[in-house]
């Protein structure tokens, strides 16, 4: 006998062998038993769900001489035929390649004539939305109004396309994806029904990949089984079946992302092409994984909504508190667009790579949620005393000098006025625009306070802005710059916000240091 594929072998034979269903399989079971049964059904819901299965369920149980609570008896002449495809009173059609006119007068000229053998003529007819619009007006009198012996199933994955005037004609069924913990009990099932050893993480993972379908994950499985035959089917087995990629990957790839790490990321990724790994999968699982994060980081009771091991839960949850949540939808935003992407391009690893190093280095991006993570970098290296903030000061060049102009000594200057200090508040844009970048972000948001004789308060918003503005470097460059601008040399007195020890000197806004008069202290 030639090889069945599971998802034909293990087909429910009756309502009780469906899984995931059981909001419709109670109502259709009731209303065989109350004898409701309707004329017309749309049965709508994903992929690999049961809507043909349980249509054919459905014909043979209303058809069926001895029916138990329900469900067909599968013993009497018409149940048999209707397993077999032999009967005359159960006509599937397949609406992608009979999508006409003439294919649904066909039909309406069939229900003229009644039965056979048993009690109804029940027509399937699956992926119903791809009928044309003159089908659809062919099919609505006789779905309205068929004679009481026939029965209309139609079958679909997407009823948003089906006219308003069939949808009103029919009761509809909408059938849910399985859940992963379903799938994974039913796979249970048929590997020790078929004798075949295999791990309960291989399983779950298949059942994951399904992504709802219970015929994908029997698909899978079977393609799986194939591949090592008479051998245990174990988690590793699966991942190089499918071409996907571990979760520990995932997790060794965030961190290298978070230590801005490129040179380890492309090593990985050049690990992951050499073994073979589907980089498009790579791509919607990483984006689930860091999904995961964005879930933990959101609320504090979500461990029960993911669905992952204790020890990568452990590791998820270390992970969330590494991240910035800004930064997280950041890192989604970027995958996520790359998914769309990665679909059609022909160098799929050049995408990824490029994914990884906008992750890396946000400078490289424009838009605004890129923003945050490339202030955390630049404070990240004052803190750790990178160059950028202890970077010699470079003297601004007002025109062209010679080398030994730069050598000579500076002349002494004079102490500045009361007025060269109104003077430099009045015109802090032009002075700040001559500094260093990053002292031109601690200046942009400082307040100014002209303290008498030659002493200029600067008041930064935080402690760590002050702590920056007093570095001596720093407050050297500031100083040359006002002496260059002045010609008068000028002391700078430095504060935080929180502390300032010239309260009762009005501070200078920024936003309005042209229009404004200057508080001088006595």
């Amino acid at each position: 006998m030639s090889y069945m594929a599971l998802y034909r072998k293990f087909r429910p034979g009756e309502f009780g062998d469906v899984k995931g269903q059981e909001h419709i399989v109670t109502t259709l079971k009731n209303q065989i038993k109350a004898e409701r049964i309707g004329h017309a059904y749309l049965f709508c819901g994903t992929r690999g769900t049961g809507k043909t299965t349980i249509a054919k369920i459905f014909a043979k149980a209303v058809n069926c001489e001895h029916p138990v609570d329900g469900n067909p008896c599968k013993e009497c002449a018409a149940c048999r035929s209707i397993a077999a495809g032999t009967s005359m009173n159960v006509i599937e059609i397949d609406a992608a390649s009979n999508n006409g006119v003439d294919n649904i007068r066909e039909i309406r000229d069939e229900v003229a004539y009644s039965p056979t053998e048993g009690r109804y003529k029940v027509y399937i007819i699956d992926e119903v939305h791809m009928l044309s619009i003159g089908a659809f007006n062919a099919l609505l009198k006789t779905l309205e109004e068929p004679p009481s012996y026939v029965i209309f199933i139609l079958a679909t994955t997407e009823a948003h396309k089906i006219p308003v005037t069939i949808l009103s004609r029919c009761q509809r069924y909408d059938f849910r994806r399985i859940a992963a913990d379903t799938i994974t009990a039913r796979l249970e099932e048929l590997t020790q029904a078929e004798g075949v050893a295999a791990e309960e993480k291989a399983l779950r993972y298949i059942a994951k990949a399904a992504d709802g379908s219970m015929r994908d994950a029997l698909s899978l499985l079977d393609q799986c089984i194939a591949f090592y035959l008479n051998e245990e089917l174990t988690y590793d087995h699966v991942l190089d079946v499918l071409g996907a990629v571990d979760t520990e990957v995932y997790s060794e790839l965030l961190r290298r992302t978070l230590k801005q790490d490129l040179t380890g990321i492309m090593e990985q990724i050049e690990e992951l092409v050499q073994k073979g790994r589907e980089l498009g999968q790579f791509v919607t699982d990483f984006t689930w994984y860091l999904r995961n994060l964005l879930l933990l980081k959101s609320s504090d009771h979500m461990e029960d909504v993911l669905d992952v091991s204790t020890e990568n839960l452990l590791k998820l949850q270390e992970e969330a508190q590494m991240i910035e949540t800004d930064t997280l939808m950041r890192y989604i935003r970027i995958f996520s667009e790359l998914g769309g992407q990665i679909r059609y391009a022909s160098q799929k690893r050049v995408q990824v790579e490029v994914a990884f190093i906008k992750l890396c280095k946000p400078a490289m991006e424009v838009n605004p949620d890129g923003l945050l993570d490339r202030i955390r970098a630049l404070e990240k290296q004052m803190e750790e005393g990178i160059a950028i903030a202890a970077a010699p000061v470079r003297e601004p060049v007002y025109g062209a000098e010679t080398e030994a102009k730069k050598q000579e000594a500076p002349p002494v200057a004079p102490k500045a006025l009361p007025e060269d200090v109104q003077d430099v508040v009045k015109n802090w844009y032009q002075v700040v625009n001559r500094l260093h970048p990053l002292l031109r972000t601690y200046l942009k948001d400082a307040r100014l306070k002209a303290l008498g004789d030659n002493r200029l308060g600067i008041v930064a918003p935080t402690a760590t802005g002050e702590d920056f503005l007093k570095d001596p470097a720093h407050l050297e460059e500031i100083r040359t710059v006002i002496q260059k601008s002045t010609g008068k040399e000028m002391e700078l007195v430095i504060a935080s916000m929180d502390n300032d020890p010239h309260l009762d000197v009005g501070a200078i806004d920024m936003e309005q240091l042209i229009h404004m008069e200057i508080e001088i202290e006595d």
